[in-house]
């Protein structure tokens, strides 16, 4: 074998031990005729110490080498604290260079956070070289960490690792499909899986009962920061089951990841709200936790006034504690805050510590009216009052981003806490907009699916979900942590007659159905099971548990926000015979 340990596994009990290391020159210091070399491997660093050896002196950092020596313990005051391997050195007895290195575009040595300050196009390029930094490289290695935990995880419950096709048909799943033309039939095209999840349904029909994938996924998504065109996900799907199972699963998934990965323990079960209850109290369906600042609605109090900015459908507010000394600049800063989020603004009212009056952007109010506001809102003498109105659901949005923008700024957070919770009975349907096409080419109905089309009713809408989409409520659940949604799944339509009427309520005609989705239709008429499932992005869980909100930070390679991919240089144009023999421009007949 080329090396007999690795260099980060050297300890006190290895002292005497005659060694052979290989890695990279992660620093050199020439002090006369001795080089300290730090040499970095996989599993760490640790000291080399060489003397009267004259290619020491043509190393440079970067370099490839090999070292045989024997491990010394340092001498007293010596000692690095910050290294596993600081107590002792190896004496270099021979130095072999493997390959030398060009100067490197920025600092490996001594840049070991995951997100340093180098550009990320510029990382991503050097990728390569970044992960020979602790920081990303860990994070690496954390995510591997998590999919050994998971595998050993779902096979204790008896769980199938089924793969699953890449190439399939396009079928509607609410973004843009990947396309990939087929040479041998010109005019047909492939689509690459915008997620499993007709065929996961499918292996239910087919009696698998318990399916798992750590699956490829592609969408063609306009470019945004927190999104990449391929990600991964952990994809579950059960037989004969209800919420409870997907719960209890996931709650036992989640307490082995935070304890094996992280060391902490996570109490179970999760605490459960609904939807509406996490849009009123929170303003978001992903509340964070780890603060207590709630929304208040003022909607009742302000009915019948004559002030016109609260004659809205939805009035409320955010208390800020403390915020009676916002300056005039302060405040000028959320209107900007607002309007930077295409809201007008927030109307705001400070209530003085000292009992002097009220002061604000509100004080118009009618003055009973406004002298019972700061109790109305729960406001204590020193808080100030935050408000937005408009329709309901967008108020309370904006209200919900004020609240995670206040507890930011005020220091509310309590970094360290882990808060998990399941945000159920989420409406089963949304009206079409232009950034949410509906899933059918018709959309005359102008609804579309919130999770997918595929989601079952709660039994309170089973009978009547079609003639009331605006109220009808869905058997969907995302699992929440910290503020992030980490996972979302379902309970599935298996009966197809209820199938068919999402596909009407959607504006999916029957003919489309039948065209888009006639197979698992056709399955459907084979005894299908009651089934459902979760899905969980990978990259979002092993970011969280590598301690970073980017999930580019643990993917090996990972595209730019742009899309494009700075290593390989990705995407690039084709040549006129590649595009004639993909038969690309040819209309199939």
């Amino acid at each position: 074998m080329m090396r007999t340990h690795g260099a980060g596994t050297l300890r006190r009990e290895h002292v005497s031990e005659a060694v052979v290391l290989t890695g990279w020159v992660a620093t050199r210091r020439d002090h006369g005729g001795v080089t300290f070399v730090d040499l970095r491997d996989g599993s760490g660093v640790v000291q080399v110490v060489i003397r009267d050896l004259p290619e020491a002196h043509a190393l440079r950092t970067e370099w490839c080498v090999k070292v045989t020596g024997t491990v010394g313990e340092r001498k007293a005051g010596n000692e690095n604290p910050d290294l596993p391997t600081g107590e002792v050195e190896v004496a270099a007895g021979a130095v072999e260079v493997l390959s030398e290195s060009a100067t490197p575009p920025f600092p490996i040595h001594g840049s070991d956070a995951i997100e340093s300050g180098v550009d990320e196009v510029t990382r991503w390029k050097y990728r390569y070289l970044d992960l020979r930094r602790t920081g990303p490289a860990g994070a690496l290695r954390t995510r591997a960490q998590a999919v050994s935990v998971i595998r050993r995880v779902m096979e204790r419950h008896d769980f199938l690792d089924v793969e699953t096709p890449y190439l399939t048909r396009s079928t509607p799943e609410g973004a843009r499909d990947f396309l990939v033309p087929v040479r041998l039939q010109p005019g047909h095209w492939y689509a690459l899986p915008q997620s499993p999840q007709l065929f996961k349904q499918l292996l239910m029909v087919a009696g698998m009962e318990r399916y798992y994938q750590i699956a490829r996924c592609f969408r063609d998504e306009d470019f945004r920061a927190d999104r990449t065109p391929e990600f991964t996900q952990l994809d579950i799907e059960m037989s004969f089951l209800d919420e409870e199972d997907i719960f209890s699963l996931t709650e036992e998934l989640f307490a082995e990841l935070w304890r094996e990965v992280l060391g902490v323990e996570l109490p179970t079960p999760f605490p459960r709200i609904s939807y509406w209850e996490s849009m009123r109290r929170f303003g978001s369906d992903k509340p964070d936790l780890r603060f207590e600042l709630e929304l208040v609605d003022l909607t009742g109090h302000m009915a019948g006034t004559d002030f016109r900015v609260f004659q809205a459908e939805h009035v409320g507010a955010v208390v800020v504690p403390g915020g009676a000394a916002y300056t005039r600049k302060e405040l000028d800063g959320w209107q900007e805050w607002a309007r930077s989020r295409g809201a007008k603004g927030v109307a705001w009212l400070l209530v003085p510590d000292d009992g002097s009056e009220l002061r604000g952007s509100v004080t118009k109010l009618e003055p009973e009216r406004l002298r019972a506001l700061p109790a109305a809102a729960g406001a204590k003498p020193g808080d100030a009052i935050l408000f937005a109105a408009g329709p309901r659901r967008t108020t309370l949005e904006l209200l919900g981003a004020l609240r995670n923008a206040v507890a930011r700024q005020r220091g509310l957070v309590r970094d360290g806490e882990w808060r998990f919770l399941w945000v159920v009975d989420a409406p089963m349907f949304e009206p079409v907009s232009q950034d949410n096409p509906a899933v059918g080419e018709s959309a005359v109905a102008g609804w579309t699916a919130v999770h997918h089309p595929f989601t079952a009713p709660t039994q309170a809408w089973e009978d009547t979900f079609h003639t009331d989409p605006e109220h009808a409520l869905a058997r969907a659940y995302d699992v929440v942590g910290n503020g992030m949604e980490l996972g979302g799944g379902s309970i599935r339509i298996h009966r197809r007659e209820m199938q068919q009427r999402v596909f009407d309520v959607i504006g999916l005609t029957r003919d489309e159905a039948e065209s888009k989705f006639g197979f698992l239709l056709e399955a459907f008429g084979f005894g299908p099971p009651p089934h459902g499932g979760i899905a969980f992005g990978l990259d979002r869980l092993a970011a969280t548990l590598a301690g970073t909100d980017a999930i580019r930070e643990v993917m090996a390679f990972p595209k730019a926000s742009s899309g494009g991919d700075p290593l390989t240089g990705a995407p690039t144009p084709i040549t006129e015979r590649q595009r004639k023999e993909a038969g690309i421009d040819v209309r199939p007949t």
